[in-house]
């Protein structure tokens, strides 16, 4: 993988405000020229005593830096805004664009599709997935080509962390799988999510099994991306992912639910009947009985 080309100071402000919503940096630019605004106003007399000089010298840098950070800072942000409203289109640019293979096309179309994207793109459809799934997702970077934790999510105020391999030439092993499962035991993650373009060895799919991880291949992932957009009709209408009814009442139930992380299906809010948990909420599998995982529901 190429060296990355070094950045200054200020690129590197504006990249870390480019990860928050456009909406988010715009605040951020307006709030920390007021507050800066208001530092350079701050008056510095002349030290009454020597002692009393440290704190003189003190406050005239702080008032001398906001002089110049209430310029730098709020620009950072404004370019910022920019770049992750950019960002924000050419995610769901590309993520809809996998999603115009619809089930009527040849059954490999769409997952062509995600195997021609670059790791980058492929990171992206990846995170702009499970944003559209109801997870709040932090794009960490720090995956790369090579692999590793390349996002970062909640739900329902549990952490899970997600690794993408963009391999298409060939299978993901069990090595991966259980490295990402160390990664995750040291973070304390709720659960975990493979991703990958290609396919799991069996190795890897037996190791996966008993643990909080989640293996998606491409056709898993084509699945899912179907399966978000025939619960939002307005989005794209006439989409209905295997084994998913299209039916209004799943789509108004399944509009801002988590998939399952046993079979990858959208999930449906219910109410449980009896025992303990009588009455209160809960997220069930929308295959159920074939399927019985559920996610608990935090308030």
């Amino acid at each position: 993988m190429a060296r990355r080309k070094r950045q200054s100071g200020f690129e590197d402000l504006v990249e870390i405000a480019s990860k928050f919503s456009w909406k988010t940096c715009l605040l951020l630019a307006v709030g920390s020229y007021i507050v800066l605004h208001a530092v350079t106003g701050i008056t510095v007399d002349q030290p009454a005593t020597v002692g009393n000089m440290g704190n003189v010298v003190f406050t005239q840098l702080v008032v001398t830096v906001a002089v110049f950070a209430q310029m730098l800072l709020p620009l950072a942000f404004l370019f910022g805004a920019v770049l992750s409203f950019f960002k924000q289109r050419k995610n769901k640019q590309l993520y809809e664009s996998i999603a115009t293979h619809s089930p009527t096309e040849t059954k490999n179309s769409a997952l062509q599709a995600v195997e021609r994207l670059t790791w980058q793109e492929f990171e992206m459809l990846v995170g702009e997935s499970f944003r559209r799934k109801g997870y709040t997702v932090k794009e960490t970077g720090g995956g790369g080509a090579d692999g590793g934790i390349d996002l970062e999510m909640s739900l329902n105020g549990q952490k899970y962390l997600v690794q993408c391999k963009q391999w298409k030439a060939f299978k993901v092993g069990v090595k991966v799988v259980r490295e990402f499962f160390g990664v995750m035991v040291a973070n304390d993650a709720k659960g975990g999510f493979v991703v990958t373009s290609g396919v799991f060895t069996d190795d890897a799919v037996s190791f996966a099994e008993d643990k909080d991880i989640t293996l998606i291949d491409g056709g898993k992932l084509v699945k899912i991306i179907n399966a978000v957009l025939a619960a939002h009709p307005l989005e794209k209408k006439n989409v209905s992912p295997p084994g998913i009814k299209d039916t209004p009442r799943q789509n108004k139930e399944t509009s801002a639910s988590p998939f399952c992380p046993k079979c990858n299906n959208a999930m449906v809010k219910r109410t449980a009947r009896q025992g303990t948990n009588a009455g209160k909420e809960f997220w069930g599998c929308s295959q159920y009985p074939k399927c019985k995982n559920v996610i608990a529901i935090t308030t």
